[in-house]
């Protein structure tokens, strides 16, 4: 009896294994493949014409943060790629906050209404996703550019006297990106709102207490896992954004991912590319460890 039980159990195994195989053999090949060789490239010399020359340097990882000074021989901070780092970092916080701030009364609205217009309205958040990125990029572009819809308007009501200049801007990066990335909040956090127990919320009035009261001590609470959820959706893709700050910021305001495309580009060293990719990747794992210990707290405060 025990004997079968065990062969029983040694067939499940076996049956999970092979339908995990062709996920993990893609895992492999397509995912770590790839990582693998951008962390050997990032330990190599970088090629006279582009590529790389297979001699171990750890200059890639030395240029990252500092560079030498090609008159004195002196060593010192690497101030643009520093100041590069510390761009992405802002800008998808400030994304994130922002995407926070409007997703999550978006999410509440929705979870409000009745069943049968959550899907309708659900469907209106998810429609840009049916376009590919660049064309939302461009028709944000087309709104705010000097000759744009926006700057049109206020010229002809009379508010401004000359257009005002947003696009290339830091802020013009931050729209389009809450435009791209609002969903990625609101996606989350409405799974959470739509679990919600609204009794509460009344229980909470019933109580004298105020909105605001409410807002911070009942809902924010219990949809917290949803709000990390959507804020890590956010943050990282943000992070490494290519295509809209290379499109809205006119390449005045370099990203991490544009810096990394301009090594592998027009700067013909692959090595830095690999080191900043590798950095990048750091920085999303310090991002998704914190998510994964703030959901794990979660849990162990909610039992």
């Amino acid at each position: 009896m025990v004997d079968s039980s065990l062969s029983a159990e040694k067939r499940a195994a076996r049956t999970r294994w092979m339908l995990l195989a062709p996920a993990l053999i893609i895992l492999v090949f397509a995912a770590s493949g790839p990582l693998l060789i951008t962390v050997i490239y990032s330990f190599l010399t970088a090629g006279d014409y582009g590529g790389v020359e297979w001699q171990f340097s750890t200059e890639a990882w030395f240029n990252v943060f500092a560079q030498r000074d090609i008159f004195e021989d002196t060593l010192g901070w690497s101030d643009a790629h520093l100041s590069i780092f510390w761009r992405s970092v802002k800008l998808s916080l400030i994304t994130t906050l922002a995407c926070l701030f409007f997703g999550v009364p978006t999410a509440y609205f929705i979870a409000t209404r009745p069943k049968k217009q959550r899907d309708l309205w659900m469907l209106l958040i998810i429609i840009p996703f049916w376009t590919n990125l660049l064309i939302r990029t461009f028709a944000i572009l087309e709104l705010i550019r000097n000759e744009g819809t926006i700057n049109t308007i206020l010229l002809w009501t009379g508010v401004i006297d000359a257009p005002i200049q947003m696009l290339y801007t830091e802020f013009s990066i931050i729209l389009g990106m809450v435009y791209v990335y609002l969903p990625l909040m609101v996606l989350p956090v409405y799974a959470s709102m739509e679990r919600l127990d609204f009794s509460l919320i009344e229980a909470g009035y019933d109580l004298y207490a105020t909105r605001f009261k409410v807002l911070r001590r009942v809902i924010l609470p219990l949809v917290k896992p949803g709000i990390i959820a959507g804020s890590i959706l956010v943050f990282v893709p943000s992070l490494g954004a290519y295509v809209t700050p290379r499109v809205m910021g006119g390449g005045n305001q370099l990203m991490i991912g544009n810096l990394i495309e301009l090594q592998f580009g027009q700067g013909r060293n692959w090595p830095l590319g690999a080191a900043l990719s590798m950095t990048l990747l750091a920085i999303v794992m310090v991002a998704l460890i914190f998510y994964v210990r703030a959901a794990g707290n979660e849990e162990t405060r909610h039992g």
